[in-house]
This record gives C-alpha cells, sequence and structure tokens, in this order.
C-alpha cells in the first residue's frame, strides 16, 4: 500500500523552561499579557507533522511518499529522509523561501507554548493528489488551510481513503473548513483539546461527525486513546515511557503507528495501539524523529503491553 503524508515540513527549535508557565500567568491581568521566559537550552531539530509521521512509518518497514513543501534550505533535510526510507520525491522546495519553523518552549511540566513561522508552508495548495499514482491511503495532517481543504477535496473525488488530522490548525480554520475536512475521511483524529474546538467551530456533535466520517480517533496524552465508530467505542490505554524527555512530535509518531496498523489491515483499536507504543518511543527523546528501532523491538514492546500479534513488518 502506497501512504502519502501530507503536512508541514519544519525544523523545529526546542527550548526547556526549568519552571512553570502557569505560576507566571495572573488572571487578573489576562487583558495584558507581556511575558519572557528565561530558557536554558535550546536544540535546533528536524521536524514538521509530515516527516515526523513519515520517519515512524519508515522505522516500521513502510516507505512513505511525503507529498508537502519545503524551502530552499531543505537539502540537507531531504537526504537525510531519503536515507531513513521516506519517499521525498513528491516534495516541491519554494524558491526564494525558508522550509517553516516551529519554535516551541517546554516547562517542567511539559506544558508548551509555541510559535510557528509558515515559511514554504504558505505554497501547498500548488501540489496535488492528482500527481501521485497508485495512493491507497493518505493523511492529512496539519499543513496550510487552504490546502488541507483542497487534500481533502481530491481524495473525495480520487476516491482514496485518507485520515483528516487538523491538528493545530483547529485555531486557525474556520468551522466551514474543518466541515470540509471531516466530510468522507475515513478516520478523523485530534487530541482531546482539539476535539473540543472541532465540535464548537463547526457545531457538530459526535454522532453527525461520525455520520460525516467513518471513524473518530481522540487522543489523550498519558490517559490514551478513544477510537470511536458508529458500533461503539475502545479506549486504549497510553505505553509508560521509560523516561519523559520531550512530548515533541509525540502525537505525530501515533499517528505513523495507527497508519501502520492500517497498512497491515488491522482494527483501528489494535491499529491505535501500535499508536501507543510509537508513541512513547518519540516521548523518551528529544524531537520528533531522534528515536530508532528495528521491528522486531518495536513489535516486542507491543506484546509486552497488549495482546501479541503475529504480524510482519510488510
Amino acid at each position: 500500500m502506497n501512504i502519502v503524508v501530507t503536512g508541514s515540513i519544519a525544523y523545529d527549535y526546542l527550548m526547556s523552561f526549568p519552571g512553570k508557565f502557569t505560576e507566571h500567568f495572573l488572571a487578573e491581568h489576562m487583558q495584558r499579557v507581556s511575558l519572557s521566559f528565561l530558557v536554558d537550552t535550546m536544540d535546533k531539530r528536524r521536524g514538521g507533522c509530515a516527516p515526523n509521521i513519515a520517519y515512524t512509518l519508515a522505522l516500521l518497514g513502510e516507505r512513505p511518499l511525503l507529498l508537502a513543501t519545503a524551502g530552499e534550505d531543505f537539502g540537507e533535510y531531504r537526504a537525510w529522509l531519503d536515507a531513513a526510507g521516506v519517499d521525498t520525491s513528491p516534495v516541491q522546495q519554494v524558491a526564494g523561501k525558508f522550509t517553516a519553523s516551529f519554535f516551541c518552549s517546554t516547562d517542567q511540566d511539559n506544558n508548551q507554548i509555541a510559535s510557528f513561522y509558515t515559511g514554504a508552508m504558505a505554497d501547498a495548495g500548488g501540489l496535488s493528489f492528482r500527481t501521485v499514482k497508485d495512493c491507497g491511503f493518505a493523511i492529512i495532517s496539519p499543513n496550510d488551510p487552504g490546502a488541507m481543504v483542497q487534500y481533502a477535496g481530491e481524495c473525495r473525488t480520487l476516491a482514496i481513503p485518507f485520515i483528516f488530522d487538523p491538528g493545530q490548525q483547529c485555531a486557525r480554520m474556520s468551522g466551514g473548513e474543518l466541515k470540509e475536512g471531516v466530510t468522507g475521511a475515513a478516520i478523523v483524529i485530534c487530541n482531546d483539546y482539539e476535539y473540543e474546538l472541532l465540535k464548537q467551530k463547526t457545531g457538530l456533535s459526535e454522532r453527525e461527525i461520525l455520520a460525516q466520517s467513518g471513524a473518530l480517533v481522540v487522543t489523550r496524552g498519558e490517559h490514551g486513546s478513544s477510537v470511536i465508530t458508529r458500533d461503539g467505542r475502545a479506549d486504549v490505554a497510553a505505553v509508560t515511557p521509560v523516561r519523559i524527555v520531550d512530548p515533541t512530535g509525540v502525537g505525530d509518531a501515533f499517528r505513523g503507528g495507527l497508519l501502520k496498523g492500517i497498512a497491515l489491515g488491522l482494527s483501528y483499536e489494535v491499529s491505535a495501539q501500535l499508536g501507543s507504543v510509537a508513541a512513547a518511543y518519540a516521548l523518551e527523546h528529544l524531537g520528533g524523529q531522534s528515536h530508532s528501532y528495528t521491528f522486531r523491538e518495536f513489535m516486542a514492546r507491543f506484546d509486552a503491553h497488549f495482546a501479541p500479534l503475529n504480524v510482519s513488518a510488510r
């Protein structure tokens, strides 16, 4: 199965704040906030939702196609992804622009404050699923909002099953745009906060979302995830990490594991269990692509937490 991953390509600038952000917000002065947090460390990492998802898929034996835009500074990143097993041939480098950048500070409670510079991501609407041959499944992860709506429409027209993953763009997209993404999706996925925002902005209830899509997956951090269909609900436990280093890219890793399960023909519940294992690996490392494992190591960890599976990488 050819899996096409769309979404942002970005460089992540990850900073750590030794205190708690919440201790510095004054309820009586929320109408005017002026804060600066002195951070102890900063690391520049390869990131972006699409490469993070694709990287997990590559670790699990797939060769996903990355359909996204990047800037003139993408050359080294492209070579690294190609070496990791991601097909970057659909990626378009935009002249005169930098690759998008994610600036994120994390406090000691793993709360995050972030800013995102769009850069070449703004040109994502220039790409099309019509140029991709034999697409068996797709994920539309956070990207330029107009491009996300366009991709959803193309997937419906071309009969390509897709996951709609609005993520942090729930805050930017209108209710109408979010409805366009939900309509016809095989799966709608978001975290619990984004899910409430999605319902508020679209005016859709859970039942109405499921009337427009095949399934709903809601991730809940350390509380795992829920897979909701018209037939019922299954709650999937999170996998306890060996250590907690950085939450950046954890949700993307979950999505990569989920997609691997779908590629293997597994149920959405079991696919979400694969997602839980993938998420734990990411949480134990800095950034979304600094961890690694073999498929055998991954499945051994899976078998230690869930009902054992007899599957191979391909």
